[in-house]
């Protein structure tokens, strides 16, 4: 049994299909036209890709092909598949049920797929560090195996332990180990979270929101623990915070996403205080009812997930108070961006 990262395209864009179909896809559109199934070797796939890409170095072309042979050969019914969200701070884990498959009358990108049973999804912040930086290998399909991997996933998950061992097929796929780039930023992000989380615990959290918004410029009104009917801050503009706009946030630091009842709440809130706008903030993001609401509420309602969040952290870092600082010591670094079309997506 095996362990497989997949990412859902570089933005998240094939994240929901991948979830409501119960598939995982080789969302690589026409790289190989027809089935891709047909090729015997590995060597017949780069064969294939340096007729397609005449321009491409050799090391790429035998990373697209290590990954597309790894999705049509390597994989097995029964071995575990992670997805990274990009849309949550959250893990989709799955269990692998059929070989690779293929649908010539589907998109290019959804032609070749593999059916999963989703099993559950985990926080980024409930991982372990060293699992989080094999998941930040930059390539769309790698197997997972360093540090015992697999079987520390299968026992968070609650699931038996595998009944056989790696196969030798599996020292053919691409790892983590061999990924040219790490996605540092990720896991820069990865490790400020977990701290954010361990020091703004429950309520803490709306301490940081206040603090933030008081960088903006807003003169802010942060509610005392306990029963606030709903208000968390109230913020509002100019010298004594009279001025518009009149914002009302609710702040949710649970690791679940927030449904659409919480969204309910902040709309009769912001009538009941007389606010113009509403903010709501959740750490463990937002359901896709709650989403779906973003358009008709757009000049109404603003949502921060942990990625808002943290940009808004970072884009108001210097105007913070000193004590906020000195509880989130961070420091700007430069590095060299990686080049993601060197691992295939």
């Amino acid at each position: 049994m095996a362990l497989w990262m997949l990412r859902a395209g570089r933005h998240g864009e094939y994240e929901e299909r991948f979830l409501s179909t119960s598939r995982i896809y080789l969302t690589w559109g026409d790289t190989i036209p027809g089935d891709a199934r047909d090729l015997q070797s590995r060597a017949q796939i780069v064969q294939t890709l340096r007729e397609r890409w005449t321009d491409a170095s050799d090391g790429r072309i035998r990373n697209h092909a290590g990954q597309l042979w790894a999705f049509l050969r390597t994989m097995k019914p029964e071995d575990l598949v992670v997805v990274p969200s990009k849309k949550t701070p959250e893990l989709h884990f799955g269990v692998i049920r059929s070989e690779s498959q293929f649908d010539p009358d589907a998109p290019p990108d959804y032609r070749h797929y593999r059916e999963v049973t989703w099993l559950r999804d985990v926080p980024r912040a409930a991982m372990d560090k060293d699992i989080l930086y094999s998941l930040g290998a930059i390539m769309t399909i790698c197997e997972i195996s360093r540090n015992d991997a697999e079987a520390r996933i299968r026992r968070m998950l609650q699931l038996p332990a595998a009944k056989t061992a790696p196969t030798a097929a599996s020292a053919d796929a691409p790892h983590e180990e061999a990924a040219t780039s790490i996605d540092y930023e990720q896991l820069a992000r990865d490790e400020i979270a977990a701290l954010i989380i361990r020091r703004f615990k429950g309520h803490g959290l709306e301490r940081l929101v206040d603090a933030i918004l008081q960088a903006q410029g807003y003169v802010t009104y942060h509610s005392p623990a306990g029963a606030d009917g709903g208000v968390d801050i109230l913020a509002g503009s100019g010298d004594l915070g009279f001025g518009s706009p009149k914002i009302c946030v609710q702040v949710k630091s649970e690791q679940s996403p927030v449904d659409h009842p919480t969204f309910s709440q902040l709309l009769g809130t912001m009538h009941a205080v007389g606010a113009d706008q509403g903010l709501l903030v959740a750490w463990g993001g937002f359901k896709s009812t709650v989403e779906r609401e973003v358009p008709r509420h757009f000049f109404k309602v603003r949502l921060w997930d942990q990625k808002t969040l943290l940009n808004q952290l970072f884009q108001h870092y210097d105007r913070l108070d000193e004590e906020i600082r000195a509880e989130i010591p961070l420091k700007r670094i430069w590095t060299v961006v990686p080049d993601e079309t060197d691992e295939g997506e």
